[in-house]
C-alpha cells in the first residue's frame, strides 16, 4: 500500500493491538483496510498540524507519548491512545522512542527527567540505546508484542539492548527494496503488518518471520 503515491507508511501512523492511529488524509477506504489487516479500530488525526504523525508519536497499549507541539485539540481527537505530551526539545517523538508493552529504547540525549517520563507514560522500563549507530531508534525499527524487526546494520551490542528492554526476538531487515529504515517504513502490531508497495517478496518474508506474524 502507499500513502499519496508514498512508500513509507510508518511515518504517517502507528499501530498498537487495540488501535491504528493515521493522518487525517488517508483515504477512509485504506484506513478501513488497514483496520482489517491489523485486527483493530482506527483513529484518524493531525499533530503539530501535520500529517507526519508516525514521526511524532510512540507508544504501546498502554499509552502513546506525542509532541508537545501538539494541539489540545489534536490531543483530545487522540483520546483512545490515552496520550500524554512528552516535553522536550526532541520533538519528533516517534523517531526517537521505539516501544512495546515492555520496554522502551529511547533516543541517548533524552536525559534523566525525560526518561522518567517515559517510563511514567508507557508503563514500562527505558534504556538509551541506538539502532545500527542511528539515533532515532524509531524509523530505524518497529517493535510489537512479539518480536523487533530493525536496520541490518544493528550491532550485537545493539541486539542485545533491544532484546533485554523489549523482551522479543530481535530480528532484521529491509523493506521498500532495500531501505534499511524499518520503522519508517511499515504499520504492524501482533496480529498483522500492512507495507509499503515496493516491498519485495523477500522483504515480505522477512518480516513476516521477524515479528511472527504466522
Amino acid at each position: 500500500m502507499d500513502f499519496f503515491g508514498n512508500p513509507f507508511l510508518g511515518v504517517y501512523g502507528i499501530a498498537n493491538d487495540e488501535h491504528v492511529l493515521l493522518a487525517s488524509s488517508v483515504p477512509a477506504k485504506q484506513c478501513k483496510e488497514i483496520a482489517r489487516i491489523l485486527g483493530c479500530e482506527a483513529v484518524q488525526g493531525t499533530l503539530s498540524g501535520t500529517s507526519v504523525i508516525g514521526s511524532l508519536v510512540a507508544g504501546n497499549s498502554r499509552s502513546v507519548l506525542v509532541t508537545a507541539l501538539a494541539s489540545d485539540a489534536e490531543v483530545a481527537r487522540i483520546a483512545a491512545f490515552r496520550p500524554t505530551r512528552l516535553e522536550h526539545r526532541l520533538n519528533a517523538v516517534g523517531n526517537n522512542v521505539l516501544c512495546n508493552d515492555f520496554g522502551a529504547v529511547v533516543h541517548p540525549e533524552y536525559d534523566a527527567e525525560a526518561l522518567r517520563a517515559i517510563e511514567a507514560a508507557l508503563g514500562v522500563p527505558a534504556v538509551r540505546g541506538t539502532v545500527a549507530g542511528m539515533r532515532t531508534v524509531g524509523s530505524a525499527a518497529v517493535a510489537t508484542a512479539k518480536g523487533v524487526l530493525c536496520h541490518p546494520h544493528v550491532t550485537e551490542d545493539e541486539r542485545s539492548v533491544l532484546a533485554g528492554a523489549l523482551r522479543v526476538p530481535v530480528a532484521t531487515s529491509t523493506a521498500n527494496y532495500g531501505t534499511p529504515q524499518v520503522g519508517a517504513c511499515l504499520l504492524a502490531n501482533s496480529r498483522g503488518a500492512v507495507v509499503g508497495s515496493r516491498t519485495t517478496a523477500i522483504e515480505l518474508g522477512r518480516i513476516q518471520e521477524g515479528l511472527s506474524l504466522w
